[in-house]
């Protein structure tokens, strides 16, 4: 193959799912064995103060495009907050108009339909699955990591295999295919793993047994599956010559799960979903030979604080495009990545020990993010809710307030916080419509992981019956007919409404059988527009048509038993113009 320098290098991304920063045998963890991220340490510049969102979506957003969680609009991860703004430009839209060839595989998870899916988004080759982790409502019905089923530009296709080994075999097939012809490429490989549910080809679990609970033990076989496909995925770069002249960048999208963090937090307070350390302080590992950072043996760690928006303006800059393409919220950290004693990075160095940075998330079931759920950044210090304040430089457990000993630092920190909020603006907040009646996708799924604060995301979820119902944004981009079909179950499935769902062997589980609901009528209710009809006992469907006008309006719907007590929404309403 091909393996000449290019002027530009390619760009690797590996981004992983709920591993948090202990979850590296490099990083001290007891138990888990991590041979081939351990050697892209000792390889690699390590970012040992790194921090993300304490949860995936808004990470993966900040990535993209530079900008804060609540200025990219993709907050949360459901509950209709999971959609990225559209008239922002984003990392893969710029590469891809600079000549690079660029490809998504695994989780994208920044919105499901037009205009909001990878392909959209500047991605020219997308094998991805839809909202959170496989197996999510919105994803094909018994999806597993087993064989896993992906969306691509020509419609969705089977796989064969793990959904690790899946998706790095692919990525790998891909790059093989572009260092044939010579061109520079971006690939973005967002790994699943190790998100729940913790499935995985059981010898991974062999080693560790006897080191921990059943999730415990999952998890670290995930972790070990990934550290795999991390060593084969570098093996390639080495056989066709373009090592050292590929970036190539390993994180986690936020800090660990609860039950995984059990077994070693890494000296840190908190886990996903939360303010303390532990929920949003990462491994991020990047290794450019040829760009003078890491090599073999040459790694080192930075201890600065950094945080995700700082990836994409120091990519630019690294593949020799305009840092201010994209007008984001980062610092491009390049000259710290390269050579700390130069006079830039020492200057760098300064001005990120006083810049703040703010961390901000509010639970799914928040209707709007909310003022105070933060974490505020300043070198070693963290204001944590708008009240508490940590040192972790002298106490990185988070253990000891000392905001009261430390007025002045409250205030300061405090001052930027109310500067940033007011900053956003009002439309900053809003939630984001799902966009029908395009002919770039003339018929569309609506799922549960749409509806506006309400979270249900979860296919075992609908299997249970779980009793939820929510409002969709929708915008009618062309006025006309539409058809909306409501289903209890998913189209693929065959089920009828009332029917039960039977029990199904999967690759590492049992997905257990879903109740049955007695569903005897459905209801829509779509702007001023409501209609409520009978459902029968073989109907897999309830269909309704309806004139609508262009522009944004609400969409709900219910199901309902005979009596008209409500049972929940319809888990799955498509949309057609007719």
């Amino acid at each position: 193959m091909n393996g000449q320098m290019k002027h530009r290098p390619n760009v690797v991304v590996v981004l992983v799912d709920d591993q948090g920063y202990g979850d590296l045998s490099c990083h001290g963890h007891p138990v888990l064995r991590t041979p081939e991220l351990d050697r892209l340490h000792g390889d690699s510049v390590c970012l040992t103060d790194f921090h993300v969102s304490p949860m995936c979506t808004p990470t993966r957003g900040s990535l993209l495009t530079g900008l804060d969680a609540l200025r990219h609009g993709a907050v949360n991860v459901s509950s209709g907050r999971a959609m990225l703004r559209t008239d922002l430009p984003l990392l893969p839209e710029v590469l891809t108009e600079s000549g690079y060839r660029t490809a998504l595989f695994g989780k994208w998870h920044l919105g499901d339909t037009y205009p909001y899916r990878p392909q959209d988004r500047g991605f020219e080759h997308v094998e991805w699955f839809p909202s959170s982790h496989i197996g999510s409502a919105p994803d094909h019905w018994e999806a597993d990591y087993f064989d896993p089923w992906l969306k691509t530009t020509d419609g969705e296709i089977r796989t064969r295999g793990y959904c690790t080994d899946v998706f790095t075999d692919r990525a790998i097939d891909w790059m093989g295919e572009r260092v044939e012809e010579g061109e520079s490429f971006f690939a973005y490989l967002a790994l699943n793993a190790p998100h729940i549910p913790r499935l995985v080809p059981d010898s991974y679990r062999e080693p560790y047994r006897q080191h921990g609970s059943p999730e415990q033990v999952s998890h670290f076989a995930m972790v070990a599956s990934i550290d795999e496909n991390i060593g084969k995925l570098r093996a390639a770069l080495t056989d066709w010559g373009i090592a050292e002249d590929t970036i190539v960048i390993f994180a986690s999208d936020n800090g660990g799960a609860a039950e995984t963090v059990r077994a070693y937090d890494a000296g840190m307070r908190g886990t996903k979903t939360q303010l303390w350390e532990g929920g949003h302080r990462v491994p991020f590992l990047i290794q450019w030979t040829g760009g003078g950072i890491g090599g073999p043996g040459q790694g080192r760690e930075v201890g600065t604080l950094s945080v995700a928006t700082d990836v994409l303006p120091t990519l630019l800059n690294l593949c020799d495009l305009p840092v201010d393409a994209i007008e984001g919220d980062g610092t491009d950290i390049s000259p710290l990545l390269r050579n700390p004693s130069e006079g830039d990075a020492t200057r760098l160095i300064a001005e990120l020990d006083e810049r703040v940075s703010v961390i901000q998330y509010s639970r799914m079931n928040t209707e709007r993010p909310e003022y105070g759920d933060a974490a505020v950044l300043q070198g070693p210090w963290r204001l944590l809710d708008d009240r508490e304040l940590y040192h972790v430089g002298r106490d990185p457990g988070q253990t000891e307030d000392v905001a009261s000993a430390h007025p002045e630092v409250v205030t300061r920190l405090r001052q930027h916080y109310r500067q940033w909020w007011d900053g956003l603006g009002e439309d900053a907040l809003d939630f984001l419509d799902v966009v029908v009646g395009t002919d770039h996708e003339p018929h569309l799924l609506l799922s549960p992981a749409e509806w506006r604060g309400v979270a249900l995301d979860r296919q075992l979820h609908i299997r249970a019956g779980v009793r939820r119902n929510g409002v969709w944004g929708v915008h009618v981009a062309t006025p006309g007919r539409y058809r909306f079909t409501l289903r209890r179950w998913p189209a693929e499935s065959g089920l009828p409404m009332r029917a039960a769902a039977p029990e199904v062997i999967g690759g590492d589980c049992v997905f257990e059988a879903g109740v049955a609901l007695p569903i005897a009528e459905t209801t829509i209710r779509i702007g001023d527009h409501t209609q409520t009809h009978a459902v029968g006992d073989q109907d897999q469907a309830s269909v309704v048509e309806v004139d609508l006008p262009a522009g944004s309006t609400t969409m709900q719907t219910w199901l309902k038993d005979s009596a008209g007590n409500e049972l929940s929404g319809a888990y799955y309403a498509y949309v057609q113009r007719v």
